[in-house]
This record gives C-alpha cells, sequence and structure tokens, in this order.
C-alpha cells in the first residue's frame, strides 16, 4: 500500500510486521521517532504479543535485547552517534554470542564537538565488531532491509545493523509502499532460535575462551559473514519476487556499464550524486556510480566486478579515519588490488554539512581531468583551518579548536577584554 509518511514511521510500522517479541531502546536523536512509535503500537495493542521495555541507557538496551535473544525472543532497539558508542561492549557481545538482533542506526556524527547532525562516524567505528552492515538510500529501501535483516540474521545467527542516515532518511516525509502482513509472513518464517537457553537442555552462553579455541571461535564469525556474502543476493531476489521491487542485495551500480569514471558511495547522498551523474552524461562524461548496500561484509568480488572496466574511482565517504583519510576507500583498494587505475578519496558532509550537486559537479570535473588530490575533504573552509593552526603558532593557550572556530565564523560572541 502506497503511503505519505516519515521515514521513522516507516521503518517502526516493518519492524512492527516483522513480529519482534522484545523491543527495547533509550532515546537519542535522531533514532527516538523509531521507537516511540512502536511503543504507541505495542501500547495500543496494535502490535501484540510484544514486550516495550524502556531502559535507563544504550547500554542497558543492548544487554536486554541480548538477553531476549538468548532467551528465544526475537529482539529488536536501535540507537545512534554516542548511544552506539555507550553499547559498544555488549554489541561486540551481541555479535560474539551470534545473537540474530536486529538493530537500526540512525547515523550521526560524533563528539567532540557535540554534534546532532548526519555523517556515518558511528557505524563506521563498529565497522570490525562482528555485525552485519546494511546501509539504505531511500526510505523505501530502509523499510525494506529491515524485513531483510531479521531473515538474514536469523538464517545466519548473527546480529545485523540496518543503517540510515539521521534526519536526512528519519525524518524526511516520502511515499512507500508498505507492505501487507501476508507477504512478510511468507518473506519472513516464524523465529526458531539456533542456539537458545533452555532448562530441559542447559547449555552456557557466554563462556570465557582461552588462547586455546579464541582464535577459532573469532574466524567462525569471520566464516559466517562470508555466508552473508551468498545469502544477502538470494534473499534479495526472493524479496523481489514476493514485494515486486529491487531492493537490498550487495551493491547496486547506476549507468556503470561504460563509465570512465565511477563514484562509490553509501547511504542516501547516493541520490545526489546519482543527480549530478545525469547532469554529466548529457553533457557527454561517462560516468557512474556504485552504491554499496552491504558495507559489512564487504563485497569484494561484487566491487572488483562494478569497477574493473574504469579508469579511475572516486570513493565519496561521510566519515574519517583521522590520521589517515578514508574509511571505505581501504576496502574499496582491497577490492581493486592489481588494477591500474586512478583512485582518489573524497570526505563529505562530516557532521552534516551539506553535500551539493554544484560541489559533485566541480569534484568530479577536477577527477575526470586527473587533477583531483589522492585524499580531497570537499567545501572545506581552508581560511577557517588556517586561522585556527596559526593562532596555535602564535599562541601556546589558544583555546578549545571548536570554540575558536565559532568565535571565527560568528556563532559566539568575541570575548570580552
Amino acid at each position: 500500500m502506497l503511503k505519505q509518511t516519515e521515514g521513522s514511521r516507516a521503518v517502526a510500522e516493518a519492524v512492527a510486521l516483522c513480529r519482534p517479541e522484545v523491543i527495547c531502546a533509550y532515546p537519542i536523536s535522531p533514532q527516538t521517532h523509531i521507537v516511540e512509535g512502536l511503543g504507541e503500537m505495542v501500547k495500543s495493542g496494535a502490535l501484540s504479543r510484544c514486550e516495550f521495555i524502556n531502559v535507563e541507557s544504550e547500554f542497558a538496551a543492548m544487554s536486554v535485547a541480548i538477553g531476549a535473544s538468548a532467551a528465544g525472543a526475537r529482539a529488536y532497539t536501535a540507537t545512534a552517534s554516542q548511544g552506539l558508542l555507550f553499547m559498544a561492549e555488549a554489541v561486540y557481545n551481541a555479535s560474539g554470542l551470534g545473537l540474530p538482533i536486529v538493530m537500526t542506526v540512525a547515523n550521526r556524527a560524533i563528539g567532540a564537538p557535540i554534534n546532532i547532525w548526519n555523517d556515518h562516524s558511528d557505524s563506521m567505528s563498529q565497522r570490525d565488531c562482528g555485525w552485519i552492515q546494511l546501509f539504505a538510500e531511500t526510505n523505501q529501501e530502509a523499510l525494506d532491509l529491515h524485513i531483510q535483516a531479521f531473515r538474514l540474521g536469523e538464517e545466519l545467527s548473527l546480529p545485523v545493523m540496518v543503517c540510515m542516515d539521521g534526519f536526512i532518511l528519519t525524518h524526511a516525509y516520502e511515499r512507500v509502499d508498505m507492505p501487507t502482513q501476508q507477504q512478510v509472513d511468507a518473506y519472513l518464517p516464524p523465529y526458531e532460535p539456533r542456539q537458545v537457553l533452555d532448562p530441559d537442555a542447559p547449555v552456557s552462553i557466554g563462556a570465557m575462551v582461552g588462547p586455546e579455541a579464541f582464535m577459532e571461535v573469532r574466524y567462525l564469525a569471520h566464516a559466517k559473514q562470508m555466508q552473508a556474502l551468498e545469502l544477502i543476493p538470494q534473499h534479495a531476489a526472493e524479496f523481489r519476487s514476493i514485494f515486486g521491487r529491487d531492493s537490498g542485495g550487495l551493491v547496486r551500480p547506476y549507468r556503470c556499464e561504460d563509465a570512465e569514471t565511477i563514484v562509490v558511495a553509501l547511504g542516501s547522498v547516493l541520490g545526489t550524486v546519482k543527480d549530478t551523474v545525469d547532469e554529466l552524461r548529457d553533457s557527454g562524461e561517462r560516468v557512474g556510480v556504485l552504491g554499496i548496500t552491504s558495507f559489512r561484509p564487504f563485497p569484494l568480488a561484487a566491487v572488483r566486478e562494478a569497477l574493473e572496466g574504469a579508469q579511475r574511482v572516486v570513493v565519496l565517504e561521510k566519515s574519517l579515519a583521522v590520521g589517515i583519510g578514508g574509511i571505505v576507500s581501504t576496502n574499496v583498494r582491497m577490492a581493486l588490488s592489481g588494477l591500474h587505475l586512478h583512485g582518489y578519496t573524497v570526505v563529505a558532509g562530516l557532521g552534516g554539512r551539506a553535500i551539493t550537486r554544484a560541489s559533485l559537479h566541480r569534484m568530479l570535473r577536477d577527477a575526470i581531468a586527473d587533477r583531483l588530490e589522492p585524499l580531497t575533504f570537499l567545501d572545506l573552509d581552508w581560511k577557517l583551518v588556517n586561522n585556527v593552526l596559526a593562532r596555535e603558532k602564535q599562541q601556546r593557550r589558544s583555546g578549545p579548536i571548536a570554540e575558536g572556530m565559532l568565535r571565527d565564523v560568528g556563532v559566539v560572541a568575541s570575548r570580552v577584554s
């Protein structure tokens, strides 16, 4: 059924259709509307046979989800930014225990300085925690990926993180095709846990493992992610047959067949990049886009296949590995090992800074002419940066960088002398 709705509400309704039995969350923007919606559905009875648990922190939210999943319940939670960091220990425990929890991460920048706007710093910080990570381009895809996440996680007994851009998607009103309960039930079978705490068959979940077996346990977590590389396309194909639309998969190429220059990106920025590519195509430039849906496991073979015919690759990143540069581009370079092409990393949109078509046009023109720097910061205000560097050179006690910058741009009143 087609309906105009907020992205958070669309996700909440999709999760409800998956018949979760335990939902636990602690409010943190921009994921709050999702769990608020689910809480309303549980309270009204629209979502039955489900317990909504109010917890005191994000760490508690993931801990409750772990306990619920270990007891055999289909469990769901959501978080963002510092909330994801606060639950980091439990996030690793969930994957290490092989519990198929589904969690929405409404992507938001990590402080300091404090910032509530969108980038991918939060989920990227947990990229090696053992969770599957799926990135949504649109609210329709965010809705669809949650349904696929429960199926994938429960088949592998692995937790799945569905990442959707905070505010850009969570708070945007778009038309989505909301599936019926019958469609979801046809795709997602009743939950049958592969491991469960059972008084009639006692086992220890979370036992301490020493050097004699720890590496093997970690390798098996890796082996399951490799299995996911095969299952994700299969599940996407089955999803298409039941729901009648393409959604999910490992990667989503756009106008890549004859492209000399291909932009690689994740999340909602793909829409703006596609519009820019269309305009450049109209002017005769052979440009394409590769959207990565599955960041973990990273689809090395699929990325290589999509990019190997290009002359240059531009990886557009909404996160920064301080001290080295790109995060996604490091993975892309692994996929392209041995291929001789120009590779560029472009860091953009940090802290919610707009990524405009005009800026993408300029950047891509430079890339096509091979005059782009290997590591580029899109729309970085070099005057602002150089002011701080000059001040630090002149004064040892130059003050906090963030406050100094705000004073330079006039957001904070100057100090009274």
